[in-house]
Protein backbone atom coordinates (compact mmCIF):
# COMPACT_ATOMS: atom_id res chain seq x y z
CA UNK A 1 0.00 0.00 0.00
CA UNK A 2 1.51 3.53 -1.07
CA UNK A 3 2.59 5.34 2.37
CA UNK A 4 2.20 8.34 -0.02
CA UNK A 5 -1.67 8.98 0.51
CA UNK A 6 -2.02 6.88 3.95
CA UNK A 7 -0.08 9.15 5.81
CA UNK A 8 -2.97 11.83 5.12
CA UNK A 9 -5.49 9.57 5.17
CA UNK A 10 -8.48 10.06 7.68
CA UNK A 11 -9.51 6.32 6.28
CA UNK A 12 -7.54 3.01 5.95
CA UNK A 13 -8.51 -0.30 4.42
CA UNK A 14 -6.82 -3.07 3.33
CA UNK A 15 -7.46 -4.36 -0.52
CA UNK A 16 -9.08 -7.84 -1.19
CA UNK A 17 -7.31 -8.74 -4.58
CA UNK A 18 -5.09 -8.47 -6.46
CA UNK A 19 -4.22 -6.66 -10.12
CA UNK A 20 -3.29 -7.98 -13.48
CA UNK A 21 -0.77 -6.74 -15.74
CA UNK A 22 -0.31 -7.04 -19.66
CA UNK A 23 0.80 -5.47 -22.75
CA UNK A 24 -0.98 -6.57 -25.86
CA UNK A 25 -4.47 -6.43 -23.93
CA UNK A 26 -6.36 -6.48 -21.11
CA UNK A 27 -10.08 -7.64 -19.33
CA UNK A 28 -11.87 -6.41 -16.94
CA UNK A 29 -15.42 -7.64 -16.14
CA UNK A 30 -17.68 -8.76 -13.17
CA UNK A 31 -17.13 -13.08 -14.08
CA UNK A 32 -13.62 -14.19 -14.79
CA UNK A 33 -15.25 -16.70 -17.31
CA UNK A 34 -16.63 -13.17 -19.26
CA UNK A 35 -12.61 -12.27 -18.49
CA UNK A 36 -11.59 -15.01 -20.46
CA UNK A 37 -13.76 -14.70 -22.96
CA UNK A 38 -12.48 -11.58 -23.95
CA UNK A 39 -8.80 -12.50 -23.19
CA UNK A 40 -9.40 -15.76 -25.60
CA UNK A 41 -9.87 -13.32 -28.61
CA UNK A 42 -7.26 -11.00 -28.15
CA UNK A 43 -5.15 -13.86 -27.47
CA UNK A 44 -6.55 -15.15 -31.24
CA UNK A 45 -5.28 -11.76 -32.85
CA UNK A 46 -8.81 -10.20 -32.26
CA UNK A 47 -8.98 -6.55 -30.64
CA UNK A 48 -10.41 -4.65 -28.03
CA UNK A 49 -13.94 -4.42 -29.62
CA UNK A 50 -14.28 -8.20 -30.15
CA UNK A 51 -12.58 -8.93 -26.67
CA UNK A 52 -15.44 -6.46 -25.47
CA UNK A 53 -18.50 -7.79 -27.03
CA UNK A 54 -17.58 -11.75 -26.23
CA UNK A 55 -17.57 -10.86 -22.91
CA UNK A 56 -20.64 -9.42 -22.72
CA UNK A 57 -22.39 -12.52 -24.65
CA UNK A 58 -20.70 -14.19 -22.04
CA UNK A 59 -22.05 -12.41 -19.15
CA UNK A 60 -25.07 -12.94 -20.40
CA UNK A 61 -25.13 -16.82 -19.72
CA UNK A 62 -23.09 -16.18 -16.59
CA UNK A 63 -24.36 -13.17 -15.52
CA UNK A 64 -28.03 -13.68 -16.70
CA UNK A 65 -29.33 -11.24 -13.59
CA UNK A 66 -27.45 -8.80 -14.59
CA UNK A 67 -27.41 -8.30 -18.28
CA UNK A 68 -29.35 -9.58 -21.77
CA UNK A 69 -29.44 -9.38 -25.19
CA UNK A 70 -33.16 -7.70 -24.13
CA UNK A 71 -31.32 -5.12 -22.01
CA UNK A 72 -29.81 -1.42 -22.55
CA UNK A 73 -26.29 -0.05 -21.80
CA UNK A 74 -23.87 2.87 -22.78
CA UNK A 75 -20.41 1.89 -24.77
CA UNK A 76 -17.65 4.37 -24.12
CA UNK A 77 -15.31 3.49 -26.93
CA UNK A 78 -12.19 4.86 -27.83
CA UNK A 79 -10.87 4.15 -31.47
CA UNK A 80 -6.90 3.65 -32.24
CA UNK A 81 -6.41 6.83 -33.96
CA UNK A 82 -7.78 8.77 -30.58
CA UNK A 83 -11.04 9.31 -31.48
CA UNK A 84 -13.69 8.87 -28.57
CA UNK A 85 -17.53 8.19 -29.33
CA UNK A 86 -20.54 6.92 -27.54
CA UNK A 87 -22.94 4.01 -28.73
CA UNK A 88 -26.16 4.66 -27.20
CA UNK A 89 -27.81 1.58 -27.20
CA UNK A 90 -30.23 2.22 -24.29
CA UNK A 91 -34.09 1.26 -23.90
CA UNK A 92 -36.93 2.96 -24.95
CA UNK A 93 -40.16 3.08 -23.98
CA UNK A 94 -42.58 1.52 -26.81
CA UNK A 95 -44.94 2.80 -28.93
CA UNK A 96 -47.78 2.16 -26.97
CA UNK A 97 -46.62 3.27 -23.92
CA UNK A 98 -48.53 6.49 -22.28
CA UNK A 99 -47.48 8.65 -19.39
CA UNK A 100 -50.66 7.27 -17.71
CA UNK A 101 -50.33 3.44 -18.11
CA UNK A 102 -49.33 3.44 -14.43
CA UNK A 103 -50.80 4.18 -11.16
CA UNK A 104 -47.86 5.80 -8.62
CA UNK A 105 -48.34 3.45 -5.29
CA UNK A 106 -47.38 6.24 -3.17
CA UNK A 107 -48.76 9.38 -4.99
CA UNK A 108 -47.46 11.74 -2.32
CA UNK A 109 -43.65 10.37 -2.03
CA UNK A 110 -42.19 12.17 -5.31
CA UNK A 111 -39.57 9.85 -5.01
CA UNK A 112 -40.96 6.89 -5.27
CA UNK A 113 -41.31 5.28 -8.47
CA UNK A 114 -43.36 2.20 -8.20
CA UNK A 115 -46.84 1.27 -9.75
CA UNK A 116 -49.76 -0.17 -7.63
CA UNK A 117 -49.05 -3.96 -7.65
CA UNK A 118 -45.21 -3.43 -8.99
CA UNK A 119 -46.35 -3.86 -12.49
CA UNK A 120 -44.03 -1.08 -13.66
CA UNK A 121 -41.36 -3.62 -12.08
CA UNK A 122 -42.54 -7.47 -12.40
CA UNK A 123 -44.09 -8.75 -16.09
CA UNK A 124 -44.71 -7.96 -19.73
CA UNK A 125 -45.80 -4.83 -18.93
CA UNK A 126 -42.15 -3.42 -17.32
CA UNK A 127 -40.93 -4.15 -20.41
CA UNK A 128 -39.18 -1.60 -22.66
CA UNK A 129 -37.96 -1.81 -26.29
CA UNK A 130 -34.06 -3.63 -25.87
CA UNK A 131 -30.75 -1.84 -27.28
CA UNK A 132 -28.26 -4.53 -26.12
CA UNK A 133 -28.20 -6.98 -29.65
CA UNK A 134 -28.17 -4.37 -31.79
CA UNK A 135 -25.49 -2.19 -29.81
CA UNK A 136 -23.33 -5.29 -29.64
CA UNK A 137 -23.48 -6.62 -32.97
CA UNK A 138 -23.33 -2.97 -34.20
CA UNK A 139 -19.93 -2.19 -32.17
CA UNK A 140 -18.73 -5.41 -33.56
CA UNK A 141 -19.71 -4.69 -37.12
CA UNK A 142 -18.29 -1.41 -37.42
CA UNK A 143 -14.83 -1.93 -35.04
CA UNK A 144 -14.15 -5.09 -34.38
CA UNK A 145 -12.18 -7.45 -36.57
CA UNK A 146 -13.45 -11.04 -35.55
CA UNK A 147 -16.17 -12.77 -37.21
CA UNK A 148 -19.81 -12.37 -35.09
CA UNK A 149 -19.75 -16.60 -34.56
CA UNK A 150 -16.25 -16.71 -33.54
CA UNK A 151 -17.17 -13.88 -31.00
CA UNK A 152 -20.65 -15.57 -29.01
CA UNK A 153 -18.84 -19.07 -29.21
CA UNK A 154 -17.47 -18.70 -25.52
CA UNK A 155 -21.28 -17.49 -24.60
CA UNK A 156 -22.83 -20.68 -26.66
CA UNK A 157 -20.24 -23.05 -25.05
CA UNK A 158 -21.19 -22.26 -21.43
CA UNK A 159 -24.81 -21.73 -22.59
CA UNK A 160 -24.89 -25.59 -23.62
CA UNK A 161 -22.78 -26.92 -21.42
CA UNK A 162 -23.35 -25.25 -18.03
CA UNK A 163 -21.15 -23.43 -16.17
CA UNK A 164 -20.89 -23.13 -11.66
CA UNK A 165 -23.41 -20.70 -9.91
CA UNK A 166 -21.51 -18.53 -7.77
CA UNK A 167 -22.63 -17.99 -4.26
CA UNK A 168 -22.94 -13.95 -5.87
CA UNK A 169 -25.64 -15.62 -8.73
CA UNK A 170 -27.40 -17.90 -5.73
CA UNK A 171 -27.87 -14.75 -3.43
CA UNK A 172 -29.58 -13.12 -6.21
CA UNK A 173 -31.48 -16.03 -6.95
CA UNK A 174 -32.58 -15.99 -3.60
CA UNK A 175 -33.51 -12.81 -2.95
CA UNK A 176 -35.51 -13.04 -6.32
CA UNK A 177 -37.06 -15.95 -5.39
CA UNK A 178 -40.79 -14.74 -4.72
CA UNK A 179 -40.90 -13.36 -8.67
CA UNK A 180 -38.94 -15.97 -10.20
CA UNK A 181 -41.09 -18.60 -8.50
CA UNK A 182 -43.96 -16.79 -10.96
CA UNK A 183 -42.81 -18.20 -14.16
CA UNK A 184 -41.98 -21.82 -14.39
CA UNK A 185 -39.49 -21.15 -17.22
CA UNK A 186 -37.25 -19.23 -15.12
CA UNK A 187 -37.87 -20.87 -12.02
CA UNK A 188 -37.29 -24.11 -13.59
CA UNK A 189 -33.21 -22.78 -14.31
CA UNK A 190 -32.38 -20.78 -10.84
CA UNK A 191 -34.96 -22.22 -8.58
CA UNK A 192 -34.16 -26.11 -9.10
CA UNK A 193 -36.50 -28.20 -7.36
CA UNK A 194 -38.09 -25.10 -6.02
CA UNK A 195 -35.42 -23.95 -4.34
CA UNK A 196 -32.78 -21.29 -5.39
CA UNK A 197 -29.92 -22.64 -7.16
CA UNK A 198 -26.68 -23.26 -4.51
CA UNK A 199 -23.36 -22.50 -5.00
CA UNK A 200 -21.74 -24.71 -7.96
CA UNK A 201 -24.73 -25.89 -8.92
CA UNK A 202 -24.39 -26.19 -13.04
CA UNK A 203 -26.23 -23.73 -14.44
CA UNK A 204 -27.58 -25.14 -18.24
CA UNK A 205 -29.64 -23.01 -20.29
CA UNK A 206 -30.64 -25.38 -23.74
CA UNK A 207 -33.19 -22.62 -25.32
CA UNK A 208 -30.70 -19.63 -24.62
CA UNK A 209 -27.99 -21.73 -26.22
CA UNK A 210 -29.77 -22.30 -29.31
CA UNK A 211 -30.99 -18.58 -29.83
CA UNK A 212 -26.91 -17.26 -29.48
CA UNK A 213 -26.48 -20.04 -32.32
CA UNK A 214 -29.00 -18.18 -34.48
CA UNK A 215 -27.63 -15.04 -34.03
CA UNK A 216 -24.23 -15.88 -34.63
CA UNK A 217 -25.75 -16.98 -38.16
CA UNK A 218 -28.34 -14.08 -38.56
CA UNK A 219 -26.39 -11.55 -36.31
CA UNK A 220 -28.57 -8.07 -35.39
CA UNK A 221 -31.32 -9.15 -38.21
CA UNK A 222 -32.69 -11.96 -35.89
CA UNK A 223 -34.62 -9.93 -33.29
CA UNK A 224 -35.75 -8.54 -36.92
CA UNK A 225 -37.24 -11.44 -37.61
CA UNK A 226 -38.39 -14.68 -36.18
CA UNK A 227 -36.58 -13.82 -33.14
CA UNK A 228 -38.14 -10.99 -32.26
CA UNK A 229 -41.56 -12.43 -33.56
CA UNK A 230 -41.13 -14.94 -30.56
CA UNK A 231 -40.04 -12.35 -28.35
CA UNK A 232 -43.16 -10.19 -29.00
CA UNK A 233 -45.29 -13.20 -28.62
CA UNK A 234 -43.84 -13.95 -25.35
CA UNK A 235 -43.74 -10.59 -23.69
CA UNK A 236 -47.69 -10.00 -25.45
CA UNK A 237 -48.64 -13.38 -23.25
CA UNK A 238 -46.83 -11.92 -20.26
CA UNK A 239 -48.93 -8.66 -20.32
CA UNK A 240 -46.48 -6.44 -21.93
CA UNK A 241 -46.70 -4.04 -25.24
CA UNK A 242 -43.52 -4.23 -26.89
CA UNK A 243 -44.07 -5.33 -30.36
CA UNK A 244 -41.91 -7.00 -33.26
CA UNK A 245 -42.18 -3.31 -35.00
CA UNK A 246 -40.60 -1.57 -31.98
CA UNK A 247 -37.78 -4.04 -31.59
CA UNK A 248 -37.78 -3.85 -35.71
CA UNK A 249 -37.66 0.09 -35.88
CA UNK A 250 -34.93 0.69 -32.58
CA UNK A 251 -31.84 2.04 -33.56
CA UNK A 252 -28.61 2.81 -31.68
CA UNK A 253 -27.63 6.71 -31.56
CA UNK A 254 -23.91 7.55 -31.73
CA UNK A 255 -23.16 10.42 -29.50
CA UNK A 256 -20.12 12.66 -29.35
CA UNK A 257 -18.78 12.26 -25.56
CA UNK A 258 -18.28 15.10 -22.89
CA UNK A 259 -15.07 16.55 -21.70
CA UNK A 260 -13.91 18.69 -18.81
CA UNK A 261 -10.30 19.00 -16.84
CA UNK A 262 -9.66 18.40 -13.55
CA UNK A 263 -5.95 19.15 -12.12
CA UNK A 264 -3.58 17.59 -14.68
CA UNK A 265 -6.06 15.03 -16.42
CA UNK A 266 -9.40 15.35 -19.44
CA UNK A 267 -12.51 13.16 -17.95
CA UNK A 268 -14.54 12.15 -20.95
CA UNK A 269 -17.99 10.09 -20.33
CA UNK A 270 -21.07 9.86 -22.15
CA UNK A 271 -23.33 12.87 -22.70
CA UNK A 272 -27.23 12.61 -22.39
CA UNK A 273 -29.69 10.98 -21.39
CA UNK A 274 -26.70 9.83 -19.60
CA UNK A 275 -26.71 11.91 -16.03
CA UNK A 276 -23.36 10.94 -15.70
CA UNK A 277 -21.17 13.07 -17.45
CA UNK A 278 -22.97 16.28 -16.59
CA UNK A 279 -23.02 15.79 -13.10
CA UNK A 280 -19.72 14.38 -13.09
CA UNK A 281 -18.38 17.48 -14.33
CA UNK A 282 -20.20 19.65 -12.17
CA UNK A 283 -19.13 17.92 -9.27
CA UNK A 284 -15.50 17.97 -10.36
CA UNK A 285 -15.94 21.61 -10.82
CA UNK A 286 -16.87 22.52 -7.63
CA UNK A 287 -14.47 19.83 -5.55
CA UNK A 288 -11.48 21.55 -7.53
CA UNK A 289 -11.94 24.38 -5.17
CA UNK A 290 -10.27 22.62 -2.56
CA UNK A 291 -6.94 20.15 -2.53
CA UNK A 292 -8.69 16.80 -1.60
CA UNK A 293 -5.00 15.28 -1.30
CA UNK A 294 -4.11 17.57 1.33
CA UNK A 295 -7.41 16.74 3.15
CA UNK A 296 -6.98 13.44 3.13
CA UNK A 297 -8.45 10.32 1.53
CA UNK A 298 -11.74 9.68 3.70
CA UNK A 299 -11.13 12.91 6.10
CA UNK A 300 -14.32 14.18 7.87
CA UNK A 301 -13.49 17.52 5.29
CA UNK A 302 -13.34 15.54 2.05
CA UNK A 303 -16.36 13.06 3.05
CA UNK A 304 -18.38 16.15 3.79
CA UNK A 305 -17.33 17.71 0.54
CA UNK A 306 -18.61 14.36 -1.19
CA UNK A 307 -21.85 14.63 0.33
CA UNK A 308 -22.60 18.43 -0.27
CA UNK A 309 -21.42 17.94 -4.09
CA UNK A 310 -23.33 15.39 -4.56
CA UNK A 311 -26.30 16.73 -2.80
CA UNK A 312 -26.38 19.47 -5.35
CA UNK A 313 -25.67 17.59 -8.13
CA UNK A 314 -28.80 15.41 -7.57
CA UNK A 315 -30.74 18.42 -6.64
CA UNK A 316 -30.37 19.71 -10.22
CA UNK A 317 -30.53 16.35 -12.15
CA UNK A 318 -34.59 16.21 -10.69
CA UNK A 319 -35.36 19.23 -12.59
CA UNK A 320 -32.50 18.72 -15.62
CA UNK A 321 -31.89 15.18 -16.14
CA UNK A 322 -33.75 12.96 -19.37
CA UNK A 323 -33.64 12.25 -22.88
CA UNK A 324 -32.35 15.19 -24.78
CA UNK A 325 -35.24 14.57 -27.19
CA UNK A 326 -37.81 15.50 -24.83
CA UNK A 327 -36.12 17.42 -21.96
CA UNK A 328 -34.44 20.53 -22.78
CA UNK A 329 -31.00 19.47 -20.42
CA UNK A 330 -28.33 22.65 -20.30
CA UNK A 331 -25.67 20.85 -20.41
CA UNK A 332 -22.88 23.75 -20.84
CA UNK A 333 -24.75 25.81 -18.34
CA UNK A 334 -24.27 23.19 -15.39
CA UNK A 335 -20.62 21.94 -16.64
CA UNK A 336 -19.18 25.54 -16.93
CA UNK A 337 -15.81 26.81 -14.23
CA UNK A 338 -18.22 29.41 -13.61
CA UNK A 339 -21.24 27.56 -12.40
CA UNK A 340 -19.02 25.32 -10.40
CA UNK A 341 -17.78 28.35 -8.47
CA UNK A 342 -21.19 29.55 -7.74
CA UNK A 343 -22.36 26.81 -5.99
CA UNK A 344 -19.02 25.96 -4.50
CA UNK A 345 -18.99 29.21 -3.24
CA UNK A 346 -22.76 27.94 -1.12
CA UNK A 347 -21.24 24.97 0.45
CA UNK A 348 -20.45 24.95 4.44
CA UNK A 349 -17.41 23.40 5.70
CA UNK A 350 -19.04 23.77 9.33
CA UNK A 351 -22.68 22.13 8.28
CA UNK A 352 -24.40 20.10 6.10
CA UNK A 353 -26.95 21.68 3.97
CA UNK A 354 -30.25 20.50 2.60
CA UNK A 355 -30.10 21.10 -1.65
CA UNK A 356 -33.66 19.76 -1.99
CA UNK A 357 -32.85 16.89 -4.54
CA UNK A 358 -36.66 16.81 -5.45
CA UNK A 359 -37.53 13.83 -8.06
CA UNK A 360 -34.69 11.09 -8.74
CA UNK A 361 -34.65 8.07 -10.94
CA UNK A 362 -34.81 5.18 -9.36
CA UNK A 363 -32.38 3.12 -11.28
CA UNK A 364 -31.85 -0.09 -10.23
CA UNK A 365 -28.04 -0.93 -8.86
CA UNK A 366 -28.46 -4.50 -10.77
CA UNK A 367 -26.02 -3.94 -14.03
CA UNK A 368 -22.73 -4.94 -15.13
CA UNK A 369 -19.92 -3.02 -16.38
CA UNK A 370 -16.66 -4.40 -18.66
CA UNK A 371 -13.64 -2.34 -19.33
CA UNK A 372 -11.16 -3.72 -22.00
CA UNK A 373 -8.00 -2.36 -24.19
CA UNK A 374 -5.63 -3.55 -26.51
CA UNK A 375 -2.15 -2.60 -27.32
CA UNK A 376 -2.80 -0.67 -30.06
CA UNK A 377 -4.52 2.06 -28.17
CA UNK A 378 -8.13 1.02 -28.38
CA UNK A 379 -10.65 1.02 -25.02
CA UNK A 380 -14.31 -0.30 -24.66
CA UNK A 381 -15.80 0.91 -21.31
CA UNK A 382 -19.27 -0.09 -21.47
CA UNK A 383 -21.76 -0.66 -19.11
CA UNK A 384 -24.52 -3.26 -19.67
CA UNK A 385 -28.19 -4.02 -17.62
CA UNK A 386 -31.74 -5.97 -17.82
CA UNK A 387 -31.90 -3.12 -14.92
CA UNK A 388 -33.37 -5.19 -11.46
CA UNK A 389 -32.25 -8.43 -11.14
CA UNK A 390 -33.19 -10.78 -13.46
CA UNK A 391 -35.02 -7.90 -14.82
CA UNK A 392 -38.92 -8.15 -15.59
CA UNK A 393 -38.67 -11.97 -14.04
CA UNK A 394 -39.68 -13.94 -16.64
CA UNK A 395 -38.21 -15.94 -19.44
CA UNK A 396 -39.51 -15.25 -23.04
CA UNK A 397 -40.54 -19.22 -23.46
CA UNK A 398 -38.48 -21.42 -26.05
CA UNK A 399 -35.88 -18.21 -26.06
CA UNK A 400 -34.26 -18.63 -22.83
CA UNK A 401 -34.14 -15.00 -23.05
CA UNK A 402 -34.86 -12.68 -19.84
CA UNK A 403 -36.36 -8.91 -20.65
CA UNK A 404 -35.46 -5.93 -19.15
CA UNK A 405 -37.45 -4.02 -16.69
CA UNK A 406 -36.91 -1.04 -17.68
CA UNK A 407 -40.52 0.92 -17.70
CA UNK A 408 -39.23 0.84 -13.50
CA UNK A 409 -37.16 3.48 -13.84
CA UNK A 410 -39.34 5.61 -15.51
CA UNK A 411 -42.00 8.37 -13.15
CA UNK A 412 -45.45 6.92 -13.55
CA UNK A 413 -47.02 10.15 -12.41
CA UNK A 414 -47.73 12.19 -15.97
CA UNK A 415 -45.99 16.00 -16.51
CA UNK A 416 -42.41 14.87 -15.11
CA UNK A 417 -39.09 15.14 -16.71
CA UNK A 418 -39.06 11.04 -16.35
CA UNK A 419 -42.44 10.74 -17.26
CA UNK A 420 -43.30 7.38 -19.82
CA UNK A 421 -43.39 8.84 -23.07
CA UNK A 422 -44.05 6.65 -26.35
CA UNK A 423 -40.04 6.55 -27.96
CA UNK A 424 -38.31 8.06 -25.34
CA UNK A 425 -35.48 6.81 -24.27
CA UNK A 426 -34.12 5.95 -20.70
CA UNK A 427 -32.40 8.30 -18.36
CA UNK A 428 -29.05 6.71 -16.84
CA UNK A 429 -26.50 7.05 -14.58
CA UNK A 430 -24.00 4.67 -16.24
CA UNK A 431 -20.59 6.45 -16.45
CA UNK A 432 -18.19 4.59 -18.42
CA UNK A 433 -15.06 7.09 -18.16
CA UNK A 434 -12.24 7.34 -19.76
CA UNK A 435 -9.46 10.04 -18.27
CA UNK A 436 -6.64 11.35 -20.32
CA UNK A 437 -3.25 12.78 -19.40
CA UNK A 438 -1.37 14.88 -21.96
CA UNK A 439 -4.07 13.54 -24.54
CA UNK A 440 -2.75 9.96 -24.09
CA UNK A 441 -5.39 7.59 -21.75
CA UNK A 442 -4.31 7.15 -18.38
CA UNK A 443 -6.97 5.32 -16.97
CA UNK A 444 -10.68 3.85 -17.71
CA UNK A 445 -12.93 2.59 -15.41
CA UNK A 446 -16.78 2.06 -14.34
CA UNK A 447 -19.20 0.14 -12.31
CA UNK A 448 -22.57 -1.28 -11.75
CA UNK A 449 -24.95 0.72 -9.16
CA UNK A 450 -27.84 2.59 -10.49
CA UNK A 451 -28.44 5.79 -9.05
CA UNK A 452 -24.62 5.39 -7.35
CA UNK A 453 -22.60 4.96 -10.38
CA UNK A 454 -21.62 7.89 -11.81
CA UNK A 455 -20.87 9.63 -7.48
CA UNK A 456 -18.87 6.13 -6.89
CA UNK A 457 -17.16 6.12 -10.08
CA UNK A 458 -16.09 9.81 -10.03
CA UNK A 459 -14.60 8.59 -6.44
CA UNK A 460 -12.67 5.87 -7.96
CA UNK A 461 -10.89 8.33 -10.20
CA UNK A 462 -10.45 11.07 -7.43
CA UNK A 463 -8.72 8.25 -5.36
CA UNK A 464 -6.44 8.04 -8.15
CA UNK A 465 -5.85 11.49 -9.18
CA UNK A 466 -5.78 13.36 -6.08
CA UNK A 467 -4.93 10.51 -3.56
CA UNK A 468 -2.36 8.91 -5.52
CA UNK A 469 -4.04 5.24 -4.80
CA UNK A 470 -2.74 2.36 -6.74
CA UNK A 471 -5.14 0.86 -9.07
CA UNK A 472 -6.61 -1.50 -6.74
CA UNK A 473 -6.70 0.44 -4.16
CA UNK A 474 -8.29 3.21 -6.08
CA UNK A 475 -11.46 0.15 -6.89
CA UNK A 476 -11.54 -1.33 -3.59
CA UNK A 477 -11.76 1.99 -1.69
CA UNK A 478 -14.77 2.54 0.98
CA UNK A 479 -17.30 4.59 -0.90
CA UNK A 480 -20.20 7.21 0.31
CA UNK A 481 -23.06 8.33 -1.70
CA UNK A 482 -26.20 10.73 -1.04
CA UNK A 483 -28.75 12.00 -3.39
CA UNK A 484 -30.27 14.28 -0.48
CA UNK A 485 -31.09 12.00 2.02
CA UNK A 486 -29.34 9.96 4.31
CA UNK A 487 -25.49 9.56 3.50
CA UNK A 488 -24.54 6.41 2.74
CA UNK A 489 -21.75 4.95 4.13
CA UNK A 490 -19.22 1.98 4.03
CA UNK A 491 -18.04 0.24 7.52
CA UNK A 492 -14.38 0.87 6.41
CA UNK A 493 -15.48 4.56 7.53
CA UNK A 494 -14.48 5.01 11.49
CA UNK A 495 -15.90 5.67 13.84
CA UNK A 496 -13.96 8.98 14.61
CA UNK A 497 -14.96 10.52 11.25
CA UNK A 498 -18.74 9.37 11.43
CA UNK A 499 -19.08 11.61 14.59
CA UNK A 500 -17.35 14.54 13.18
CA UNK A 501 -20.15 14.14 10.14
CA UNK A 502 -22.60 13.51 12.28
CA UNK A 503 -21.84 16.28 14.26
CA UNK A 504 -22.11 18.76 11.05
CA UNK A 505 -25.62 17.68 10.42
CA UNK A 506 -25.14 14.49 8.27
CA UNK A 507 -27.86 11.75 9.20
CA UNK A 508 -25.35 8.82 8.19
CA UNK A 509 -27.12 4.88 6.94
CA UNK A 510 -24.37 2.33 7.36
CA UNK A 511 -24.31 -0.21 3.97
CA UNK A 512 -22.19 -3.21 3.76
CA UNK A 513 -21.43 -1.53 0.11
CA UNK A 514 -22.04 0.99 -2.00
CA UNK A 515 -22.60 0.10 -5.69
CA UNK A 516 -21.48 -2.37 -7.09
CA UNK A 517 -17.94 -4.41 -8.80
CA UNK A 518 -15.80 -1.64 -10.36
CA UNK A 519 -13.60 -2.91 -13.55
CA UNK A 520 -10.14 -0.42 -14.35
CA UNK A 521 -7.81 -0.08 -16.49
CA UNK A 522 -4.34 2.00 -15.68
CA UNK A 523 -2.54 2.76 -18.96
CA UNK A 524 1.86 3.14 -17.91
CA UNK A 525 3.86 5.39 -19.82
CA UNK A 526 6.01 2.65 -21.18
CA UNK A 527 3.10 0.74 -23.06
CA UNK A 528 2.29 -2.02 -20.62
CA UNK A 529 -1.76 -1.97 -18.89
CA UNK A 530 -2.84 -2.88 -15.12
CA UNK A 531 -6.28 -4.16 -14.56
CA UNK A 532 -7.94 -4.03 -11.70
CA UNK A 533 -11.77 -5.33 -10.13
CA UNK A 534 -13.00 -5.12 -6.32
CA UNK A 535 -14.45 -6.87 -3.72
CA UNK A 536 -17.94 -6.21 -4.45
CA UNK A 537 -18.44 -8.39 -6.97
CA UNK A 538 -17.35 -11.89 -9.18
CA UNK A 539 -15.02 -9.42 -11.08
CA UNK A 540 -11.81 -10.91 -12.64
CA UNK A 541 -8.78 -9.15 -14.11
CA UNK A 542 -6.69 -10.85 -17.42
CA UNK A 543 -4.03 -9.73 -18.71
CA UNK A 544 -2.02 -10.67 -22.54
CA UNK A 545 1.52 -10.27 -22.12
CA UNK A 546 4.42 -12.07 -23.90
CA UNK A 547 3.36 -12.38 -28.18
CA UNK A 548 4.22 -14.07 -31.10
CA UNK A 549 8.01 -15.74 -31.52
CA UNK A 550 10.83 -13.42 -33.58
CA UNK A 551 10.70 -13.67 -37.53
CA UNK A 552 12.99 -15.96 -38.31
CA UNK A 553 12.86 -18.46 -35.18
CA UNK A 554 12.27 -22.06 -35.90
CA UNK A 555 12.79 -25.53 -33.50
CA UNK A 556 15.62 -27.38 -34.16
CA UNK A 557 15.55 -30.10 -31.73
CA UNK A 558 18.60 -31.90 -32.93
CA UNK A 559 22.32 -30.58 -34.03
CA UNK A 560 22.70 -30.12 -37.69
CA UNK A 561 24.68 -33.37 -40.09
CA UNK A 562 24.42 -36.62 -39.64
CA UNK A 563 24.46 -38.31 -36.04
Amino acid sequence: MSSDWTTRAGTRFATSKRPATGTHGMVVTNHPLASAAGAEMLAAGGNAFDGAIAALFALSVVEPMMVGLLGGGTAHLRLADGTHTVIDGMARCAAAARPDMFAPAQPENPRNLEAVGRVNAVGGLSVATPGNLKAWCEILDRFGSLPLADVMAPAIRHAERGYRATPYLAECAAEAAPDLAKDPAIAAIYLPGGSPLKPGHRVVQGDYAQTLKTIAQQGAAAIDGALGDAVAAGIARAGGIVTAADMRDYRTIARAPLRGPYRDVEVVLPPPPASSGVHVLQMLNILSGWDLRALGFGSADTLHLLAEALKMAFADRAVASGDPAFVDVPVERLTSAAYGTQRRSLIDMARAQDWSAGIASAESPHTTHITVADGEGRIACMTQTINSTFGARFIVHGTGMIPNNYLATFDPRPGRALSIASGKRVTTSMAPMIVLRGGRPAYALGMPGGLRIFGCVMQGMLNLVDHGMSLQEAVEAPRLWTQGDAVEIEPAFGEAVRTVLAARGHVLARMPHIGGGMCAIRFHEDGAMEGAACWRADGTAIGVGGGLAREGVRFWPDPAGPR
